[in-house]
């Protein structure tokens, strides 16, 4: 059996596995590249496999660097099942159309339609057979709503893909599922490195954020992802202004992608966590509380510069390299009584990430921006497990009622600092046997 690490070894974004067997080719998700130039070329670069040849694709998850490259597989050949969770194949429509734009293609509604009919839902714990040889089960690893952790059986071998794994205290979902016995795992590091801050401190922070904002009379910016971050904020902000922690101001979502998919989170209810479910049976409608308003329409968001501030901006992409987010910056970045505040992971190279590391001026769109605006920074909403988390997922699979210690632990999809680190502490307090795989690197199993 062969694993190929096409993406996702060393670098945070397009995660890409070709798992072969002795008559199965088997894609773990299908990512797109994104931060720096040189990285986000790899896009137009062919497949290191013929997809033709690729029998099936498992998607671990919705968000871009996880399923933004398979426009290019079904157009390369591929014509194999899609197996993925009900919510993210909800997702992934919308999230699709929207890597065709960062592609700098016409998105054809057509072609996204025959890709979307490729895609067969599973449920978590519940074994598929992909054919005689091969069975995968996908279990919740709490990252996104229906992001899974999946295991795949073939030749009397486990390998466990983690997906991203979620912290555990991501608002709205439940705890990632551990896992038991397995032979080889495949781990996330992309926050390797680090230890979160409780998520109530986050909501804490928010508050506080808002606060002085308001008291200067500026304009809160928030660049953030579509999927999920948005989510999250909503559902904290929602219960930061019923319960009037916060002044009621005018609170804008400015992306048409997060307000579709935020439509797809209402949808699948069923997939939250007990004290989500709690609020929504109390008549709480998570999504939906005053001053909250949705802006699809590029007129809308224009129309926000006509509302005085205090207010808040809500837009993407959370790393300010593109979308709406750009436009309130170059408004808003040179005014000291306004903030911006980082709720998301800042690739290197990215305009977000400038601004995080202290920029007194950026570029958009060949302008030159001074930045006189508070940059705030909040690592705590996180959809990533932190190191601690990673390791006592992975603790799990060696505790004394597991059947099998695995015997490698493969560290990727994390930049090469964060991935190295997870791998020393794995060594160091787990005793596993562990290798952080160059991109492209081909493993005997």
């Amino acid at each position: 059996m062969k694993l190929y690490f096409h993406g996702g070894a060393g670098i945070v974004t397009g995660v890409n596995y070709l798992l072969q067997t002795n008559k199965t080719k088997i894609i773990v998700d299908c990512g797109l590249f994104q931060g720096r130039r040189k990285i986000a070329q790899k896009n137009n670069e062919p497949f290191p496999y013929q997809p033709k040849e690729v029998d099936f694709a498992l998607i671990t998850h919705a968000h871009l660097d996880h399923i933004g490259r398979i426009p290019k597989l079904v157009k390369d050949g591929f014509k194999g099942k899609i197996y993925a969770t009900k919510p993210t194949i909800g997702f992934a429509k919308f999230m699709l159309e929207d890597s065709q734009k960062i592609l700098h293609r016409r998105s054809d509604s057509q072609e996204i339609e025959k890709i979307m009919a490729l895609f067969e839902s599973v449920e978590y714990e519940e074994p598929v057979k992909l054919n005689d040889k091969v069975t995968v089960c996908f279990k919740d690893a709490g990252h996104v709503l229906g992001s899974a952790s999946i295991e795949v059986e073939a030749e009397d071998k486990k390998i466990v893909f983690s997906g991203d794994l979620g912290s555990g205290r991501v608002p709205l979902l439940k705890n990632p599922t551990k896992i038991k016995n397995a032979d080889y795992v495949v781990i996330e590091s992309a926050y390797g490195g680090r230890v979160h801050e409780l998520e109530q401190s986050s909501k804490d922070m928010v508050e506080d954020v808002v606060e002085e904002t308001v008291a200067r009379g500026g304009v809160l910016m928030i660049p953030s992802f579509a999927l999920e971050r948005t989510q999250q904020l909503l559902y904290h902000l929602n219960e930061l202004t019923e319960n009037r922690r916060i002044p009621q101001i005018p609170i804008f979502v400015d992306s048409p992608l997060a307000i579709k998919l935020t439509g797809v989170y209402k949808k699948y209810s069923q997939y939250y966590n007990q004290a989500a479910n709690v609020l929504i049976k109390s008549g709480d409608d998570i999504f939906n509380f005053p001053g909250l308003k949705l802006t699809k329409r590029a007129q809308e968001s224009r129309a926000i510069n006509q509302v005085k501030p205090p207010k808040i901006i809500i837009a993407g992409s959370g790393m300010s390299h593109g979308g709406r987010i750009l436009y309130h910056e170059a408004k808003y970045l040179p005014d000291p009584k306004s903030t911006l505040l980082i709720v998301t992971y800042q690739v290197g190279g990215t305009l977000g990430r400038q601004l995080l590391e202290g920029a007194k001026e950026i570029k958009i769109k060949n302008r030159t921006i001074p930045v006189r605006a508070r940059i705030e920074h909040i690592n705590g909403y996180s959809g990533h497990a932190d190191q601690d988390e990673l390791i006592d997922w992975l603790s799990n699979m060696i505790s004394p009622t597991s059947i099998k210690r695995p015997k490698r632990i493969f560290v990727c999809q994390g930049e090469r600092e964060p991935a190295t680190l997870l791998a020393q502490r794995i060594k160091d307090h787990l005793g596993l046997s562990v290798k952080v795989p160059k991109m492209n690197e081909l493993v005997e199993l």
